[in-house]
């Protein structure tokens, strides 16, 4: 069974995202083994300077790396990332054992994104869309990704 984590930036505390995240979490139980981890977005002034993003940013990529296994592959959520559909992002999945790591570890960013060096980092950099979401529905949205990439690849009918 596939080792998951996720590292999100931010805690979720609209009620409707905790009860979505878990259905998908409970529903992922039958895939994977998964871990969602939550870090705390660094707190900015009202209008931030570039350096005060980028300062911020760094000590979330910091906190970030103390999470992450060794050896893991990371999955970087940005908006510079590869669109992929829903049947590209399954063969991803399917074929990710061939790299030969443990654990496959998915990064969200807070409100500000990833911190660059992270995104340089990463195994795969990957977009949700062109446009922009809050990062909390982005943890809803890879969940049910995932989700959807292992119903997939067993051949079942909730792809449609």
């Amino acid at each position: 069974m596939l080792n998951v984590q996720l590292i999100c930036v931010g805690k979720l505390k609209e009620k409707f995202y905790q009860e979505a995240c878990g259905e998908y979490c409970k529903r992922l139980g039958a895939y994977c083994r998964l871990t969602v981890t939550e870090l705390p977005e660094e707190r900015l002034p009202q209008a931030p300077t570039q350096g005060q993003i980028d300062q911020a940013l760094a000590r979330e990529a910091q906190a970030i790396r103390a999470k992450l296994p060794s050896g893991a592959s990371v999955v970087a959520l940005c908006v510079e990332g590869k669109e992929r559909s829903s049947e590209e992002f399954a063969r991803l999945l399917r074929d990710w054992p061939r790299e030969g790591k443990k654990q496959l570890v998915f990064l969200i960013g807070g409100s500000y994104g990833l911190d660059p060096g992270l995104k340089a980092e990463a195994w795969v950099r990957l977009s949700m869309s062109p446009m922009t979401f809050p990062h909390h529905l982005a943890r809803v949205m890879v969940l049910e990704q995932l989700y959807r990439a292992f119903k997939i690849n067993e051949g079942s009918s909730y792809h449609k």
